[in-house]
């Protein structure tokens, strides 16, 4: 209780609590997952390309048939490994593959719950599109998807000696 100048009991200021509220912390709502999670980190680091030397070798020469691979997975078969390749192959042309290729990555973030690490997914793609790629490859290999090169990667190989 507050007592006024002249000495009369009056009540406490509105607003202003008397006791400390003992309330838990606030969780921290995420536009996108709803309440805080703690994403789980990747399989691999973003630099361990030598990790899987083959698909190093094929993703320097050939990014698009990588991120063929990657966005077939991603989006669980609706479009083909040969389609998103050559999307990303003539984006290369232009210098604007990153941006495509970003989108990928955030949806299988999304979809696995990866962390945005090591920085932004534009930004990953932008300074490391290579690595990038490769990371991702090992992250769904590494999940269990068979990344091995059989009919779909077959197809998206036979664009290349035409």
């Amino acid at each position: 209780m507050h007592t006024s100048s002249h000495g009369n009991p009056k009540y406490a200021p509105a607003g202003y609590p008397t006791a400390p509220l003992n309330l838990p912390p606030p969780s921290h709502i995420s536009p996108f997952r709803g309440p805080a999670a703690s994403a789980s980190s990747w399989s691999t680091g973003l630099c361990h390309c030598c990790d899987d030397p083959a698909n190093c070798l094929i993703t320097a020469f050939c990014p698009c048939v990588t991120f063929g691979q990657i966005a077939e997975i991603v989006n669980k078969g609706s479009i083909s490994c040969a389609a998103s390749g050559a999307v990303y192959g003539f984006l290369a042309l232009t210098g604007l593959s990153c941006l495509y290729s970003c989108v990928y990555r955030s949806r299988l973030r999304g979809q696995y719950d990866l962390e945005e690490a090591p920085c932004a997914d534009c930004l990953v793609h932008f300074c490391c599109e290579t690595c990038s790629l490769c990371q991702e490859y090992r992250e769904l290999k590494n999940r269990g998807f068979d990344m091995g090169i059989g009919k779909l990667a077959g197809v998206c190989f036979s664009f290349l000696y035409r």
